[in-house]
């Protein structure tokens, strides 16, 4: 597809077992990419906050994503991994180098969600158990959203700069604000720290053919929004819509493809 990343290309997309990632799978598959789905599956609590729907797309494995890209004549495959242990990042290139091909395009979607506070631990306004900040909600969150991050990184541009490559494309999603997030204080520091390293590796890797950028996607559908969320988006003048996981793909499809080639060192904020 004109444009698009070109069935030349490989992707990693992590978390891709439901909403934005496998979005995003998909979206780069019909592009003509081959694609690495890895995902973690997770058992939420229950509350108002997780309605039943949501738990189970995220307890779920990514089979059925990668059978969805191959029903349609891709090329995929599912891959369950932990990105909270450090050997993780390897193994996931090493995999889709013997089966799909040498990575060329990183999508750091999975997130070690969790809501905390520097208050005591309580309820929020839409039912959520938010954790008193400790050590344990921190490495929850950090070990994701910053360190496997940033060794994904790492382990794709060692790769890349070994083989010679000439072109590459590094995306990650982030959340939050400049005034941080309250009552998910450490998910939107990691994310801060995310952000990071992916505009360090933006200009260190430009010489290599590579991009990098952010993605702040607005208030997104996969499954948790409820009356009281759309209301909230409503209200607030800063806030325009609550999108599908398909848009904000369409936006990460085109950040990888060829087209995209001038924009790097970006957090592109979608509203």
């Amino acid at each position: 597809m004109t444009g698009g990343p070109g069935n030349r290309h490989t992707a990693i997309v992590t978390g891709a077992n439901h909403g934005i990632g496998e979005a995003v799978a998909v979206a780069l598959a019909e592009r003509g990419c081959a694609v690495l789905c890895t995902y973690l599956r997770v058992d939420d609590p229950a509350g108002p906050f997780f309605p039943p729907a949501y738990q189970e797309t995220r307890a779920r494995d990514g089979g059925h994503v990668a059978d969805r890209i191959r029903a349609g004549g891709g090329r995929a495959l599912a891959m369950e991994a932990n990105l909270s242990d450090p050997a993780t990042a390897a193994a996931l290139f090493d995999t889709a180098e013997e089966q799909l091909g040498p990575v060329d395009i990183l999508v750091n979607n999975a997130s070690g969600w969790v809501a905390d506070s520097f208050q005591p631990a309580h309820t929020d306004g839409f039912g959520r158990t938010v954790q008193a900040m400790n050590p344990g909600t921190w490495l929850q969150q950090f070990s994701v959203d910053a360190m496997a991050a940033a060794l994904l990184i790492a382990e794709f541009s060692r790769r890349h700069i070994a083989r010679g490559g000439t072109w590459g494309r590094i995306i990650g999603l982030t959340s939050g604000a400049e005034l941080g997030f309250p009552e998910e204080v450490s998910y939107g520091a990691a994310k801060a720290a995310q952000s990071s390293y992916t505009m360090s590796a933006a200009l260190e890797l430009a010489e290599y053919g590579v991009t990098a950028n952010m993605v702040h996607p607005p208030v997104t559908d996969t499954g948790w929004v409820n009356d009281a969320v759309r209301k909230l988006v409503a209200d607030d003048p800063h806030m325009f819509h609550v999108a599908d996981p398909a848009e904000v793909a369409e936006v990460i499809a085109y950040l990888a493809s060829d087209d995209a080639g001038l924009i790097t060192a970006n957090v592109i904020t979608l509203r």
